[in-house]
């Protein structure tokens, strides 16, 4: 059984509620049906119901057992705003602007269903850019306590199952954080740890990446990932962690007993935590590419809540599958 059909089971022994905010979009109608067909989760679609059910016939998509909010007429409406005004007082929003927000910006309305407890989860992006559903996950949710950064991490399946635990290895952070600093390098670390816990499993043994394995160079690009290393430590995290490591330190056991001697994690990593945007991106996509590995992502972490963000390339069967990733997420 593979990682997603894993992840569909266990989202199955406890079900929960995911709110699918983009329903003007005929792929969410489509994942809806599927989603409830494999009983991974609870849907709540935003928007209009009749529009709603025409264009789900339209499509041909059964989202019977669906639950339909419209903002404009939900008896939550009230508590949302005022929320959200508590939120950004220190902006200046009104209740004008807030009740404006909450009724035509169906991403910030799911986002507060989801930080009320009125859902466990938001999936969105299939029809809008990154930025706006970061924006509203921040600005709503919130990061989780102790971690100021959010970040994204790719799981990474490939086919021989010689690296990470039978070939399950996560990429992190390799869409969100250009250029991450020390402190959030080792946020990036605890968040990408709890979703290989979480969400696939494992029990993570992290890996800080450089071009330098303890010490091997010296320069400021080595010393930031030193300096995240010591921060954990610092923060005493219950995972085990290692760096700086070269990758191929980091997983072909050989080179990590060689290159880092006595290490927990050094040539048995399963959690690979970059020191920039461009290497964890390069870096994802050519083993995607080279070794046809499958990539599941990106998953956001570090919100309080969980939210994921699509492709605007995405097909149904990819937005179902986020759909039993983030019901997985604590």
């Amino acid at each position: 059984m593979g990682l997603i059909e894993n992840i569909k089971e266990k989202a199955k022994l406890d079900l929960r509620t995911i709110v699918l905010p983009e329903s003007e979009d005929d792929r969410v109608l489509l994942a809806t049906q599927q989603v409830l067909e494999e009983k991974t989760a609870n849907v709540i679609l935003i928007g209009d119901e009749d529009t709603i059910k025409a264009d789900a016939e339209k499509c041909g998509a059964n989202i019977e057992g669906a639950t339909i909010i419209n903002p404009k007429f939900s008896d939550s409406l009230e508590a949302y705003v005022n929320e959200l005004v508590e939120l950004r007082k220190k902006k200046g929003l009104t209740k004008e602007e807030a009740t404006e927000i909450m009724t035509t910006e169906p991403r910030f309305f799911g986002c507060m269903m989801v930080r009320l407890g009125d859902a466990d989860g938001l999936v969105a992006g299939s029809n809008s850019p990154t930025a706006d559903v970061l924006r509203a996950a921040i600005q709503v949710i919130k990061t989780a306590p102790g971690i100021n950064t959010v970040s994204s991490t790719f799981v990474m399946e490939t086919k021989d199952g010689d690296f990470g635990d039978n070939g399950l290895i996560l990429f992190a952070d390799c869409a969100v954080n250009p250029e991450p600093n020390a402190e959030q390098l080792a946020d990036i670390a605890s968040a990408t740890a709890a979703t290989a816990a979480s969400v696939v499993g494992l029990e993570p043994r992290v890996a800080m990446l450089s071009f330098s394995t303890k010490g091997s160079a010296k320069h400021p690009l080595v010393d930031k990932v030193q300096y995240a290393c010591d921060i954990l430590e610092e923060r005493g995290v219950d995972f085990s962690f290692d760096g700086e490591l070269q990758a191929d330190a980091a997983i072909v056991d050989a080179i990590g007993a060689k290159k880092a001697p006595g290490s927990k994690v050094a040539g048995k990593a399963n959690v690979l935590v970059f020191p920039d945007l461009q290497s964890g991106n390069i870096g994802y996509k050519l083993v995607q590419r080279f070794a046809g590995a499958a990539a599941h992502g990106p998953i956001v972490q570090g919100l309080n809540k969980p939210v994921n963000d699509l492709s605007r390339g995405c097909s149904v069967e990819d937005i179902a599958n986020l759909v039993a990733i983030t019901a997985t997420q604590k």
